[in-house]
Protein backbone atom coordinates (compact mmCIF):
# COMPACT_ATOMS: atom_id res chain seq x y z
CA UNK A 1 0.00 0.00 0.00
CA UNK A 2 1.09 3.71 -0.81
CA UNK A 3 -0.02 6.57 0.75
CA UNK A 4 0.31 10.25 -0.38
CA UNK A 5 0.55 12.85 2.30
CA UNK A 6 0.26 16.59 2.25
CA UNK A 7 3.68 17.69 4.25
CA UNK A 8 3.23 21.40 5.57
CA UNK A 9 7.13 22.32 5.65
CA UNK A 10 10.30 21.51 4.12
CA UNK A 11 12.55 19.27 4.33
CA UNK A 12 10.04 17.14 2.41
CA UNK A 13 10.66 13.64 2.66
CA UNK A 14 11.19 11.55 -0.74
CA UNK A 15 7.81 10.72 -2.64
CA UNK A 16 7.36 7.52 -3.95
CA UNK A 17 9.72 5.38 -5.58
CA UNK A 18 9.99 4.40 -9.53
CA UNK A 19 9.17 0.98 -8.58
CA UNK A 20 6.20 2.03 -6.78
CA UNK A 21 4.98 3.81 -9.78
CA UNK A 22 5.34 1.52 -12.22
CA UNK A 23 3.45 -1.10 -9.90
CA UNK A 24 0.66 1.32 -9.22
CA UNK A 25 0.48 1.97 -13.31
CA UNK A 26 0.06 -1.48 -14.10
CA UNK A 27 -1.88 -2.66 -12.00
CA UNK A 28 -4.36 0.60 -13.25
CA UNK A 29 -3.64 -0.66 -16.49
CA UNK A 30 -5.34 -4.27 -15.73
CA UNK A 31 -7.98 -2.44 -13.85
CA UNK A 32 -6.76 -4.18 -10.54
CA UNK A 33 -6.65 -0.48 -9.08
CA UNK A 34 -9.68 1.40 -6.80
CA UNK A 35 -9.58 4.79 -5.77
CA UNK A 36 -11.10 5.79 -2.20
CA UNK A 37 -12.28 9.63 -2.40
CA UNK A 38 -12.20 11.28 0.94
CA UNK A 39 -13.08 14.85 1.62
CA UNK A 40 -9.89 16.13 1.16
CA UNK A 41 -10.07 15.52 -2.63
CA UNK A 42 -12.36 18.11 -2.69
CA UNK A 43 -10.24 20.99 -1.39
CA UNK A 44 -10.43 23.78 -3.68
CA UNK A 45 -13.79 23.42 -4.96
CA UNK A 46 -15.62 26.91 -4.58
CA UNK A 47 -18.32 26.83 -1.85
CA UNK A 48 -17.38 23.18 -0.95
CA UNK A 49 -16.44 23.62 3.15
CA UNK A 50 -14.08 21.07 4.31
CA UNK A 51 -15.08 18.84 7.38
CA UNK A 52 -13.24 20.96 10.24
CA UNK A 53 -14.27 24.42 8.51
CA UNK A 54 -18.18 22.98 8.56
CA UNK A 55 -18.26 21.63 11.86
CA UNK A 56 -16.65 25.11 13.04
CA UNK A 57 -19.58 27.11 11.59
CA UNK A 58 -22.29 24.50 12.59
CA UNK A 59 -20.72 24.80 16.25
CA UNK A 60 -20.67 28.77 16.13
CA UNK A 61 -24.41 28.95 14.36
CA UNK A 62 -25.82 26.26 17.35
CA UNK A 63 -23.55 27.54 20.32
CA UNK A 64 -21.71 24.20 20.43
CA UNK A 65 -20.60 23.85 23.78
CA UNK A 66 -17.53 21.40 24.22
CA UNK A 67 -13.58 22.19 22.15
CA UNK A 68 -13.59 19.73 19.50
CA UNK A 69 -15.27 22.12 17.45
CA UNK A 70 -13.33 20.90 13.96
CA UNK A 71 -14.96 17.58 14.37
CA UNK A 72 -17.89 17.43 12.29
CA UNK A 73 -19.38 13.90 13.18
CA UNK A 74 -19.27 15.17 17.16
CA UNK A 75 -20.54 18.65 16.19
CA UNK A 76 -23.48 16.71 13.84
CA UNK A 77 -24.14 14.49 16.97
CA UNK A 78 -25.11 17.54 19.46
CA UNK A 79 -27.11 18.94 16.37
CA UNK A 80 -29.18 15.41 16.10
CA UNK A 81 -29.53 15.60 19.95
CA UNK A 82 -30.48 18.93 20.26
CA UNK A 83 -33.04 19.02 17.76
CA UNK A 84 -33.78 15.62 16.25
CA UNK A 85 -31.58 12.66 14.00
CA UNK A 86 -32.27 15.22 10.66
CA UNK A 87 -31.30 18.01 11.58
CA UNK A 88 -27.87 18.09 10.49
CA UNK A 89 -28.81 15.78 7.56
CA UNK A 90 -30.57 18.20 6.27
CA UNK A 91 -28.31 20.88 6.98
CA UNK A 92 -25.67 19.09 4.91
CA UNK A 93 -27.74 18.33 2.04
CA UNK A 94 -29.19 22.43 1.69
CA UNK A 95 -25.44 23.13 2.10
CA UNK A 96 -24.22 20.33 -0.49
CA UNK A 97 -27.20 21.08 -3.16
CA UNK A 98 -25.61 24.43 -3.55
CA UNK A 99 -22.37 23.39 -4.58
CA UNK A 100 -21.84 23.64 -8.02
CA UNK A 101 -19.43 20.08 -9.68
CA UNK A 102 -15.72 20.99 -10.28
CA UNK A 103 -14.84 22.10 -13.88
CA UNK A 104 -15.13 18.67 -15.69
CA UNK A 105 -13.24 20.41 -18.50
CA UNK A 106 -10.14 21.45 -16.47
CA UNK A 107 -7.54 17.79 -16.94
CA UNK A 108 -5.99 18.58 -14.02
CA UNK A 109 -9.10 18.47 -11.61
CA UNK A 110 -9.03 15.16 -9.38
CA UNK A 111 -12.00 13.59 -10.27
CA UNK A 112 -11.31 14.20 -14.00
CA UNK A 113 -8.33 12.56 -14.10
CA UNK A 114 -9.75 9.42 -11.96
CA UNK A 115 -12.29 9.20 -14.74
CA UNK A 116 -9.58 9.31 -17.26
CA UNK A 117 -8.22 6.36 -15.84
CA UNK A 118 -9.58 2.36 -16.98
CA UNK A 119 -11.27 1.54 -13.80
CA UNK A 120 -14.19 -0.71 -13.51
CA UNK A 121 -14.94 0.49 -9.51
CA UNK A 122 -14.41 3.82 -7.80
CA UNK A 123 -15.32 4.14 -3.85
CA UNK A 124 -15.92 7.14 -2.47
CA UNK A 125 -16.37 8.47 1.77
CA UNK A 126 -17.88 11.74 0.26
CA UNK A 127 -21.82 12.21 0.23
CA UNK A 128 -21.58 14.21 -3.29
CA UNK A 129 -21.80 12.94 -6.66
CA UNK A 130 -18.32 14.67 -8.15
CA UNK A 131 -17.41 10.92 -9.31
CA UNK A 132 -20.20 9.96 -11.03
CA UNK A 133 -20.46 12.85 -12.77
CA UNK A 134 -17.08 13.08 -13.87
CA UNK A 135 -17.46 9.44 -15.23
CA UNK A 136 -20.86 10.77 -17.13
CA UNK A 137 -19.32 14.03 -18.03
CA UNK A 138 -16.49 11.27 -20.40
CA UNK A 139 -19.54 10.33 -22.20
CA UNK A 140 -19.58 6.99 -24.54
CA UNK A 141 -18.23 4.71 -23.90
CA UNK A 142 -18.40 4.84 -20.39
CA UNK A 143 -21.96 4.81 -18.53
CA UNK A 144 -21.55 4.80 -15.09
CA UNK A 145 -24.17 3.26 -11.59
CA UNK A 146 -23.93 4.14 -7.96
CA UNK A 147 -25.10 2.20 -5.20
CA UNK A 148 -24.41 3.17 -1.49
CA UNK A 149 -23.97 0.92 1.37
CA UNK A 150 -27.51 -0.09 3.01
CA UNK A 151 -25.63 -0.18 6.50
CA UNK A 152 -29.11 1.19 8.77
CA UNK A 153 -30.55 -1.75 10.23
CA UNK A 154 -34.02 0.06 7.93
CA UNK A 155 -32.26 0.36 4.66
CA UNK A 156 -30.22 -3.03 4.82
CA UNK A 157 -31.66 -4.92 2.24
CA UNK A 158 -28.36 -6.20 0.86
CA UNK A 159 -30.13 -7.39 -2.54
CA UNK A 160 -29.03 -4.65 -4.62
CA UNK A 161 -28.26 -4.64 -7.87
CA UNK A 162 -24.69 -5.30 -7.36
CA UNK A 163 -26.14 -9.04 -6.40
CA UNK A 164 -27.79 -9.53 -9.56
CA UNK A 165 -25.90 -10.30 -12.91
CA UNK A 166 -23.96 -6.83 -12.82
CA UNK A 167 -20.46 -6.90 -13.11
CA UNK A 168 -18.20 -3.67 -12.95
CA UNK A 169 -15.77 -3.27 -16.06
CA UNK A 170 -14.39 -0.12 -18.00
CA UNK A 171 -17.44 0.90 -19.93
CA UNK A 172 -19.43 0.49 -17.23
CA UNK A 173 -17.65 0.88 -13.93
CA UNK A 174 -19.56 1.62 -10.53
CA UNK A 175 -18.99 4.45 -7.90
CA UNK A 176 -19.84 2.83 -4.75
CA UNK A 177 -20.24 5.47 -2.01
CA UNK A 178 -19.51 3.51 1.27
CA UNK A 179 -20.71 6.71 3.49
CA UNK A 180 -23.86 7.34 1.45
CA UNK A 181 -24.94 9.65 -0.32
CA UNK A 182 -27.22 12.99 -0.51
CA UNK A 183 -29.87 11.47 -2.81
CA UNK A 184 -30.79 8.59 -0.15
CA UNK A 185 -30.64 10.70 3.66
CA UNK A 186 -30.73 7.54 5.22
CA UNK A 187 -27.52 6.31 3.45
CA UNK A 188 -25.55 9.05 5.06
CA UNK A 189 -23.02 8.46 7.96
CA UNK A 190 -23.24 12.26 9.57
CA UNK A 191 -22.79 11.81 13.05
CA UNK A 192 -20.08 10.09 15.63
CA UNK A 193 -23.18 7.42 16.82
CA UNK A 194 -23.62 6.91 12.77
CA UNK A 195 -20.30 5.89 12.39
CA UNK A 196 -20.13 3.42 15.30
CA UNK A 197 -23.15 2.02 14.18
CA UNK A 198 -22.04 1.56 10.53
CA UNK A 199 -18.68 -0.25 11.93
CA UNK A 200 -20.40 -2.31 14.21
CA UNK A 201 -23.46 -3.71 11.31
CA UNK A 202 -21.01 -3.98 8.53
CA UNK A 203 -19.04 -5.98 11.03
CA UNK A 204 -21.86 -7.78 12.02
CA UNK A 205 -22.83 -8.54 8.56
CA UNK A 206 -20.18 -8.59 5.73
CA UNK A 207 -22.53 -8.53 2.52
CA UNK A 208 -23.38 -4.72 3.73
CA UNK A 209 -20.67 -4.43 1.77
CA UNK A 210 -21.23 -5.83 -1.52
CA UNK A 211 -18.96 -9.03 -2.61
CA UNK A 212 -18.26 -7.54 -6.09
CA UNK A 213 -17.14 -4.24 -3.68
CA UNK A 214 -15.20 -6.69 -1.41
CA UNK A 215 -13.27 -8.49 -4.94
CA UNK A 216 -12.09 -4.98 -5.70
CA UNK A 217 -10.75 -4.24 -2.24
CA UNK A 218 -9.11 -7.47 -2.12
CA UNK A 219 -8.36 -8.23 -5.65
CA UNK A 220 -5.96 -5.02 -6.48
CA UNK A 221 -4.28 -2.23 -5.66
CA UNK A 222 -6.10 0.40 -3.33
CA UNK A 223 -5.68 4.20 -3.81
CA UNK A 224 -6.98 6.69 -0.81
CA UNK A 225 -7.05 10.37 -1.84
CA UNK A 226 -7.98 13.00 0.55
CA UNK A 227 -7.73 11.92 4.13
CA UNK A 228 -6.51 12.85 7.65
CA UNK A 229 -5.37 10.76 10.12
CA UNK A 230 -7.15 12.58 12.74
CA UNK A 231 -10.69 12.27 11.31
CA UNK A 232 -13.82 9.96 11.58
CA UNK A 233 -13.41 9.07 7.53
CA UNK A 234 -9.89 7.40 7.71
CA UNK A 235 -10.06 6.08 11.42
CA UNK A 236 -13.80 4.17 10.38
CA UNK A 237 -12.40 3.34 6.96
CA UNK A 238 -9.42 1.81 8.18
CA UNK A 239 -10.77 -0.69 10.94
CA UNK A 240 -13.45 -1.60 8.48
CA UNK A 241 -11.04 -2.33 6.12
CA UNK A 242 -8.71 -4.52 8.40
CA UNK A 243 -9.54 -7.97 7.66
CA UNK A 244 -9.62 -6.94 3.78
CA UNK A 245 -6.50 -5.71 3.98
CA UNK A 246 -5.01 -8.66 5.78
CA UNK A 247 -6.11 -10.94 3.05
CA UNK A 248 -4.92 -8.57 0.09
CA UNK A 249 -2.01 -9.92 -2.17
CA UNK A 250 -1.61 -6.90 -3.31
CA UNK A 251 1.17 -4.33 -1.96
CA UNK A 252 0.70 -1.35 -4.52
CA UNK A 253 -2.05 0.89 -2.60
CA UNK A 254 -1.73 4.61 -2.73
CA UNK A 255 -3.13 6.56 -0.19
CA UNK A 256 -3.49 10.20 0.01
CA UNK A 257 -2.96 11.35 3.85
CA UNK A 258 -2.82 14.81 5.52
CA UNK A 259 -0.75 15.40 8.48
CA UNK A 260 -2.30 16.07 11.50
CA UNK A 261 -0.13 19.58 12.55
CA UNK A 262 -0.56 22.90 12.51
CA UNK A 263 0.87 25.92 10.09
CA UNK A 264 3.23 27.10 13.07
CA UNK A 265 4.47 23.00 13.54
CA UNK A 266 8.27 23.47 13.95
CA UNK A 267 10.34 21.61 11.23
CA UNK A 268 11.98 18.96 14.07
CA UNK A 269 7.92 18.52 14.93
CA UNK A 270 7.12 17.65 11.21
CA UNK A 271 10.03 14.95 10.76
CA UNK A 272 8.79 13.27 14.15
CA UNK A 273 5.36 13.14 12.90
CA UNK A 274 6.27 12.04 9.34
CA UNK A 275 8.57 9.31 10.93
CA UNK A 276 5.76 7.97 12.82
CA UNK A 277 3.53 8.15 9.95
CA UNK A 278 6.02 6.20 7.83
CA UNK A 279 6.43 3.40 10.60
CA UNK A 280 2.04 3.50 11.04
CA UNK A 281 1.61 3.21 7.11
CA UNK A 282 4.54 0.29 6.62
CA UNK A 283 2.56 -1.89 9.46
CA UNK A 284 -0.28 -1.56 6.82
CA UNK A 285 2.48 -2.50 3.90
CA UNK A 286 1.94 1.28 2.66
CA UNK A 287 4.21 3.87 1.27
CA UNK A 288 4.18 7.80 1.57
CA UNK A 289 3.44 9.69 -1.00
CA UNK A 290 4.86 13.25 0.75
CA UNK A 291 2.36 15.96 -1.04
CA UNK A 292 -1.03 17.24 -1.75
CA UNK A 293 -4.16 15.67 -3.94
CA UNK A 294 -3.29 18.23 -6.61
CA UNK A 295 0.34 17.21 -6.80
CA UNK A 296 0.11 13.65 -6.67
CA UNK A 297 -3.05 13.37 -9.43
CA UNK A 298 -1.23 15.93 -11.26
CA UNK A 299 2.23 13.66 -11.47
CA UNK A 300 -0.46 10.39 -11.75
CA UNK A 301 -2.03 11.97 -15.18
CA UNK A 302 1.45 13.16 -16.69
CA UNK A 303 3.22 9.34 -15.63
CA UNK A 304 0.14 7.75 -16.83
CA UNK A 305 -0.42 9.55 -20.01
CA UNK A 306 3.73 9.22 -20.67
CA UNK A 307 3.39 4.99 -19.80
CA UNK A 308 3.37 2.42 -22.73
CA UNK A 309 0.21 1.51 -21.15
CA UNK A 310 -1.85 4.36 -22.06
CA UNK A 311 -1.16 4.42 -25.81
CA UNK A 312 -2.23 0.64 -26.66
Amino acid sequence: MVAASEALKSPRPERLKEKDWKELLRQISKGKCTPFIGPEACKGIAEYDPKPQRAQRWADEEDYPLEDRSELARVAQFLAVQYGEANPIDRLIDELGKVKPPNSADPTELHRVLADLPLPVYITTNYDDFMFKALTNRGMPRAPVREYCHWRKRTNDTTTFLSGDYKPTVANPVVFHLYGHTDVQESLVLTESDYLKFLVNVSREQKLIPPLIQGAITGGSLLFLGYRLDEWDFRILFHTLASYLESSLTKAHVSVQIVPMSETAKVEQIEKATKYLNLYFEKLDTRVYWGTCHDFVEELRERWEASDYAKR
